[in-house]
């Protein structure tokens, strides 16, 4: 019996060697080798997503909302959304009858009180009058003269000048529309030379970016090529809730070939 038991423990452990070189610790030994090259990937498309370019939106670098100083009825409106404006350049006219008669008027004055004192000029020289008939006068002629400047401001304020180069966004009001100083927008106008590229960057850049840093800005698919921007502001406050602060480059942008509005990608060259 005992020597059955001993055959039976022979033939096990018998049987355990021979299957250890033929066992599957093969495949637990070169699993390691898998999970450990996925970090080395993932810190790769970590490192070159910081390294790449950051996206950004192109804007104008001014918007104005145009009105008027004073209350009034439009009378004409000389340009239309696409327009291209100067400054200086007059985009509309208020109904000014009222104010052009006031400007002829204190004219007419002024004219008449010079011809008055060139008149009693030659009496006081033969002391015919005194001098405090001639400085009233004098006098008289110099305040009708700043009457006619008010008014000559009066009427200028009926005309409508823009105050950019750039170009009509939208037009909101037509001849014969009341116009109020308080409510009332005539139209919109942008500039858009420069252009604004506003970007919202990790706040890990701050202080590697700095202002009149130069940055390459791609607007691909819309338009290829590269475009020199300039770093012109960089915040000093980081949002506390995404990590990120705000940069703003400037871009040329002769002839308005570059519209606003567009998404783009930037390159902060170092």
């Amino acid at each position: 019996m005992r020597g059955l038991i001993a055959g039976f423990v022979s033939a096990f452990f018998a049987l355990c060697a021979g299957a250890q070189p033929g066992a599957p610790a093969a495949a637990p030994a070169s699993a390691p080798a898998e999970p450990a090259a996925r970090p080395a990937a993932a810190s790769s498309r970590v490192s070159a997503r910081a390294s790449g370019a950051l996206e950004c939106l192109i804007e104008p670098s001014l918007v104005v909302n145009v009105g008027s100083s004073v209350d009034g009825v439009l009378e004409q409106v000389l340009v239309d959304r696409g327009a291209t404006v100067h400054k200086g350049q007059v985009v509309a006219r208020l109904q000014s009858g009222v104010e052009a008669a006031a400007v002829k008027l204190s004219e007419a004055r002024v004219e008449f009180g010079k011809r008055k004192v060139e008149r009693n000029e030659a009496l006081y020289q033969k002391q015919l009058i005194s001098a405090q008939d001639r400085d009233e006068l004098v006098t008289e002629v110099k305040l009708r003269e700043e009457e006619l400047k008010k008014d000559r401001e009066t009427l200028r304020l009926r005309t409508i000048m823009s105050p950019i180069n750039g170009v009509v966004v939208e037009r909101k009001l037509a001849p014969g529309d009341f116009i109020r100083t308080d409510k009332s927008m005539v139209m919109k106008l942008a500039q858009i030379d420069p252009l604004n590229v506003e970007v919202i960057a990790p706040a890990s850049i701050y202080g590697t970016v700095k202002v009149g840093m130069a940055g390459n800005v791609s607007l691909e698919p819309l338009l290829p090529g590269s475009y020199k921007a300039k770093v012109v502001v960089v915040d000093k406050v980081v949002d506390a809730a995404s990590g990120t602060l705000g940069v703003r480059l400037q871009l040329p942008n002769p002839g308005h070939k570059i519209p606003a509005g567009i998404k783009c990608t930037v390159d902060f060259a170092r």
